[in-house]
């Protein structure tokens, strides 16, 4: 079972820069779409906080798989512009992925308590200052937990790149080893696992990092997951 093993990495591993790659760009696009939904949604004026809302529920209630088809098949049909097959992908994990990230922007600003709006406007900060240097840097703390999850739920979707050809850990996996090696579908596929894992754990690491910074940032004390568990398994919460 395993005399391919060393031939089975080497293929997988040429899928891992765009994997990678789709996985960076889609996590920088989301940032970017998540807080400007997400704020958008908390906008005092009705008509942005319409426009929020409607990306929002748009690309966060349709299937990501009929996202991707429109926006690479069906789109330059319209435009008379193809986007190459990685940036199309790209395209569709940050649209997708900030609209669930737009809610943990919304309720994690939501969060903050009022007093610390009020003691805001009592130093006579504008809005942008009240948000930039009081709500939003304490919103972090809040945020960066489920925006690990968010993350990796992205990383996971960039397998579906493959459908539009991309040669990513998947598609080198199916359509390169699993078609000549049928035999060894159970090894191909507990690579590609693998290889999965490991970036997943380190999106996790550099989001813990982040935690604590942010948390220090603010005088907190961020909770170790060891404790979390050990508080819910002891019946605080």
């Amino acid at each position: 079972m395993f005399e391919n093993f060393s031939h089975f990495l080497s293929v997988l591993l040429q899928g891992v820069p765009p994997t990678v790659i789709a996985t960076l760009c889609g996590i920088a696009l989301c940032i970017v779409l998540s807080f400007t939904a997400g704020l958008g949604m908390l906008a005092p004026w009705r008509w942005v906080r319409v426009v929020a809302r409607s990306y929002v529920e748009v690309w966060r209630g349709t299937s990501e798989v009929v996202q991707l088809f429109w926006i690479f098949f069906a789109l330059p049909l319209l435009v008379g512009f193809e986007l190459l097959p990685l940036w199309a992908g790209v395209l569709v994990l940050g649209l997708n992925h900030g609209a669930y990230g737009g809610e943990i922007v919304r309720g994690a600003v939501q969060a903050v308590p009022k007093e610390q709006y009020e003691c805001a406007v009592a130093l006579s900060f504008s809005r942008v200052q009240r948000m930039r240097r009081v709500i939003l840097p304490q919103a972090a703390v809040e945020m960066i937990p489920p925006f690990n999850n968010l993350f990796i739920q992205l990383l996971k979707s960039s397998a579906l790149l493959s459908l539009i050809f991309v040669h990513d850990i998947t598609y080198q996996g199916r359509e390169v080893l699993e078609s000549n090696f049928t035999g060894q579908t159970a090894l191909i596929y507990l690579l590609m696992l693998a290889l999965y894992l490991v970036l997943a754990v380190l999106i996790t690491i550099v989001m813990r990092v982040l935690e604590r910074r942010a948390a220090a940032a603010v005088g907190r004390e961020p909770v170790e997951p060891s404790k979390e568990l050990g508080r819910v398994e002891g019946g605080a919460i």
